[in-house]
């Protein structure tokens, strides 16, 4: 999923999103469950985009220093059926750690809450890590839309998230 959204926008106003997490976790389904209120079952790996979803590969990780520059939120993604996600929250802290400003707005979100039979990180568990390193928590599901605006509008920023979202409606419908 590569676009140049905001590129092409002469935007008074400028915001970074970033979502982060190791690869299958959905980041890019849950942009396109808040941008376009669907879901694609099968994606390619996602180098990134302007709404700054960056690819989980750690193949990738080197390049993504430089998006972590000037964001204002930082969604951190793992996949509630993949233990090994959870566990690399860590590293992915100690990178918005080393790159992000110290004031940017962090989320950390469970997705694929759907596939509760095969949930592996109880919501217990994540709520307890979220509220040991001070930053809200939400379980998500981008399959069935579950706290998908919520997480998004919950980074803090509202106003600018719902101009956004209609902005990337309208560009998708465009064309």
């Amino acid at each position: 999923m590569r676009s140049s959204i905001l590129k092409e926008d002469p935007s008074d106003y400028l915001f970074k999103l970033l979502l982060i997490g190791d690869s299958g976790v959905e980041k890019s389904c849950l942009l396109l469950r808040f941008a376009d209120d669907s879901y694609v079952e099968s994606y390619i790996s996602t180098i990134g985009v302007d709404f700054w979803d960056t690819a989980g590969q750690e193949r990738f990780r080197t390049i993504t220093g430089s998006y972590y520059r000037g964001a204002r939120g930082i969604i951190i993604v793992y996949d509630v059926t993949d233990q090994e996600s959870f566990n690399n929250v860590k590293q992915w802290l100690s990178e918005i750690d080393r790159y992000a400003s110290d004031n940017v707005n962090k989320l950390l979100v469970g997705n694929k809450c759907d596939l509760t039979a095969n949930k592996v990180v109880s919501y217990e568990t994540a709520k307890a890590f979220a509220n040991e390193i001070g930053i809200p928590f939400l379980e998500t599901s981008a399959k069935d839309a579950t706290n998908v605006e919520q997480a998004f509008m919950d980074c803090g920023f509202r106003k600018e998230m719902a101009c956004a979202r209609a902005w990337l409606s309208l560009r998708s419908s465009a064309g």
